[in-house]
């Protein structure tokens, strides 16, 4: 019953969305071709999901370049950042570079990565990779560096080694900042891989808007925007519910509150 009360905000204002839309897109409203109806949308998604289902192999092709880039550029993050954090002399030679590679606009290095690359999914699993990598990589060296220092010297007073110290000290002092970069990598790592496939590609749903563009299909068109805003809604729902299983601790009170 509570599950079912927390849907009727959010499904009251989806009625209030499709009723306003509704009336700007009616015969006296925004002709078609500049914004189409939500029932022009709606037999657009209808046709490409379940009576054609053409959209089904563009869909896997943008999930599968996305998934398998966040998860490479996540494990990179993460690894990376551990040893930024934990190394200065590492940081010294490296993270100067980082930074000058995380400041160049990923959209200008998508020509360079396509020509490295080729045209296929290899590419857009670079370029998602590369764009989810910085603000995890950020995230985890602040989370680490971060660590409770007095928590650092008792586990050291007992005499515990480094690397026992990292797993269980610092590593989850640093757990919700990383878990907060995943929720951030998810939504940029979908756009990655969009981007991606707007510069070039044959397949995913980026060239479906992209070919619908040329063809002044806005229907269409807004019918792969609300596919990826299905996928990327569903992304982040999924990092919040392992961001509260893995660190289940967060937002539970530091000691029992007194009983009167």
């Amino acid at each position: 019953m509570k599950r079912a009360l927390a849907l009727l905000p959010p499904l009251l204002t989806l009625a209030l969305i499709l009723g306003i839309w509704a009336a700007f897109t009616g015969p006296t409203g925004l002709p078609s071709y500049l914004l189409p109806s939500p029932s022009l949308v709606g037999a657009a998604l209808w046709s490409g999901l379940v009576t054609e289902g053409t959209d089904w192999p563009h869909l896997a092709f943008t999930l599968t370049a996305t998934l398998v880039g966040y998860v490479i550029g996540s494990i990179g993050a993460v690894l990376v950042g551990a040893l930024v954090a934990e190394s200065r002399l590492f940081e010294r030679f490296v993270y100067p570079y980082i930074i000058a590679i995380q400041a160049m606009p990923k959209v200008a290095l998508a020509p360079l990565i396509l020509v490295w690359f080729g045209f296929g999914l290899a590419s857009k699993v670079v370029l998602v990779a590369l764009i989810c990598f910085f603000p995890l990589l950020v995230n985890t060296i602040t989370g680490i560096r971060g660590a409770d220092r007095e928590m650092i010297e008792m586990a050291r007073s007992f005499s515990r080694s480094g690397w026992f110290v990292f797993v269980h000290v610092k590593l989850p002092a640093a757990a919700p900042a990383i878990m907060a970069g995943l929720q951030i990598g998810i939504v940029l790592a979908l756009i990655g891989a969009v981007v991606g496939e707007f510069v070039s590609s044959d397949r995913g749903v980026g060239y479906v808007i992209g070919s619908a563009t040329v063809n002044m299909n806005v229907a269409v068109m807004f019918a792969g925007v609300l596919e990826l805003a299905a996928a990327g809604m569903a992304g982040s729902t999924l990092v919040r519910w392992l961001h509260r299983r893995i660190v289940f601790w967060e937002g539970r009170p530091s000691h029992p509150s007194a009983e009167s």
